[in-house]
């Protein structure tokens, strides 16, 4: 087994990586176990570029302004660090929307005859009605954030262990019953996506819950998949927006060494789905993946937050649906603000976050560590954990 190794951009090289467990080779550019990863990163440099939209002067690192998120609390559950996610169920408990007054029903609703939603957004909508009458630049937006259903790895992971997935099967692209690269759903996926159709049909219906403005997904088939099934059948109301998918790359899991997290062709993508839209610069096959090296989480962070500026920085809508995985849920929670809070397969829960503009470059944000990951090749002689 190969000793894990962590590798870091140098601050103002933009894509040379140092070896942090080895400093004696620092200075050993031309030798090969330095070369190809800087190689790497000056690929995955090139990629990240060209996924974003360079133009904005509300990217970071810019000289114009940067965005600071926090996660407003006190109106969802799972906000307050009292509530359980393991026991937590958003279907039960109307999305987490916690029962409350606010400060603009006296106006909008002095006979408390509407839902708690249709109260929640009046509420969301004077804040930014408010904000646009100051000097400083603020947006309140509520993320729907989805976990995509029972992928054909989960079952995989389950079955030989994490300790063995992650040495050695998951680096594999199946085994003789299945195939988990770049997984599809698994039946029970799919009914856990369609479950959540019929759970926002009735939200929507009941509760005059907000409909996504846009909904945004990740690239990888499992979550086009969840994102298809859960929204593509539910009833909108009139003057909704449409379901009209945008497939953004950097709202993908971790990337690297796992091949469930290699994404498939952007032709294979489209045949799938012809009618939903590639953001600009969306490569035709995946420009990130590695086989050997993997993001930790300060590197998915880094890319998270990129991604997120990307969004509030170009979309004026307020409720935006996100169809992605556990763990990039877990990195926009962490850069939002908000108290870790795991999802299983198919759950979801809403985020309110506050976003403002400040004068000036943010603080100076590099690519974030990638690391070597301990492998095995050859098959655990344990496969399963007990």
């Amino acid at each position: 087994m190969a000793p894990s190794q962590s590798y870091q951009r140098l601050p103002g090289s933009g894509t040379s990586p140092k070896i942090r467990n080895h400093p004696s080779r620092q200075h050993s550019w031309c030798r090969k176990e330095v070369l190809v990863p800087v190689l790497f990163f000056a690929a995955v440099f090139i990629a990240l570029v060209l996924t974003m939209d360079t133009s904005t002067p509300l990217q970071e690192g810019q000289g114009h302004t940067h965005i600071v998120y926090s996660t407003v609390t006190g109106y969802f559950q799972q906000d307050d660090p009292k509530t359980d996610p393991k026991t937590f169920d958003y279907t039960k408990s109307n999305f987490g929307l916690i029962d409350r007054e606010y400060a603009t029903d006296a106006v909008v609703d002095p006979q408390r005859k509407k839902t708690q939603w249709e109260r929640f957004e009046q509420q969301v909508t004077a804040w930014n009605s408010e904000a646009k009458k100051t000097e400083k630049k603020v947006a309140y937006k509520l993320l729907y954030l989805g976990r995509h259903g029972q992928g054909f790895h989960n079952v995989a992971e389950t079955f030989y262990g994490t300790k063995a997935w992650d040495c050695y099967y998951s680096l594999q692209t199946g085994n003789s019953t299945s195939t988990w690269a770049d997984a599809h759903l698994t039946d029970v996926g799919i009914a856990q996506a369609r479950a959540n159709a019929q759970f926002w049909t009735s939200q929507i219906q009941t509760q005059k819950m907000p409909t996504a403005d846009t909904y945004y997904t990740s690239p990888l088939t499992r979550c086009l998949q969840t994102c298809n099934e859960t929204f593509s059948s539910v009833p909108l109301p009139a003057g909704a927006a449409p379901f009209a998918p945008v497939i953004k790359e950097l709202f993908r899991e971790a990337i690297g060494v796992h091949t469930c997290d290699r994404r498939s062709s952007k032709s294979y993508i489209a045949s799938l789905f012809p009618r939903w839209s590639f953001e600009d610069g969306f490569a035709e096959d995946d420009p990130l993946w590695d086989a050997e090296l993997r993001e930790t989480n300060r590197a998915m962070d880094v890319r998270t937050k990129r991604v997120l500026d990307d969004v509030f920085a170009h979309d004026e809508g307020t409720w935006l649906s996100v169809t992605a995985h556990s763990g990039e849920i877990g990195s926009v929670l962490r850069v939002l603000g908000h108290r870790e809070f795991g999802l299983g397969t198919g759950e979801a829960i809403p985020v309110l976050v506050r976003a403002e503009w400040k004068e000036g470059d943010g603080p100076v944000l590099d690519g974030g560590e990638w690391m070597r990951p301990v492998t095995c090749k050859e098959p655990p002689v344990v496969a399963k954990e007990a």
